[in-house]
């Protein structure tokens, strides 16, 4: 079974001014989706989630990262990246879990873009029109806060009750003026080794 896609989405936000002051070098937000049916849809409760996800997964995460390389022109223009499923109101918070936790997902998007870090992500349940809502972080440093960002959207028509969205995110840049350090400064600050951050 391969994914049944009803449309792809890609949207691109340029922020050249932020706080009323230019930025050095203005932000670049990608956001590339999917509507896809639900694999699980009108099937009741299904125990074993693998097959679909092993068929419908690769193909997402194949198409959405190209899209955002397209996009971006290479892997290593992209800085901070992330990834989200809104599933409709028929499926499962599962349904939104599986597509996008799965490495046949993700690595394709994270071998691209050279990435170390983990995709930050969100999956949420909802009706058409719902926020789908993407954080990112830079793709090498989970401490790296200038790159903790969020790019919003929404599709009118999706996702239908049977339908899940899938979405890849990136950023090219971080926030402008940025101001609140990073982690790492605060580790220090409260005299916690960098290497154990929780102090336990």
């Amino acid at each position: 079974m391969a994914a049944e896609i009803r449309k792809t989405l890609l949207t691109v936000e340029t922020i050249l001014i932020e706080g009323g002051r230019a930025a050095p070098r203005p932000l670049k937000l990608i956001a590339a989706a999917a509507v896809v049916r639900n694999p699980w849809a009108g099937r009741g409760f299904v125990e074993d989630l693998k097959p679909e996800i092993h068929a419908v997964a690769p193909e997402l995460g194949e198409l959405l990262t190209k899209m955002i390389i397209d996009t971006t022109g290479s892997g290593e223009a992209v800085e901070g990246y992330g990834k989200a499923a809104v599933v409709g109101l028929d499926g499962e918070l599962e349904h939104a879990n599986a597509l996008i936790h799965t490495l046949r997902f993700g690595n394709h998007y994270r071998s691209a873009v050279g990435a170390k870090s983990y995709l930050a992500f969100t999956n949420t349940r909802g009706p058409a029109n719902s926020p789908i809502l993407i954080p990112l972080m830079d793709k090498n440093d989970e401490g790296r806060r200038s790159h903790y960002l969020t790019i919003q959207f929404a599709i009118p028509d999706a996702p239908a009750a049977d339908e899940i969205v899938v979405a890849l995110g990136a950023s090219i840049g971080g926030r402008p003026h940025h101001r609140i350090g990073d982690r790492y400064q605060d580790l220090k600050d409260l005299g916690h080794d960098v290497s154990n951050p929780a102090a336990v």
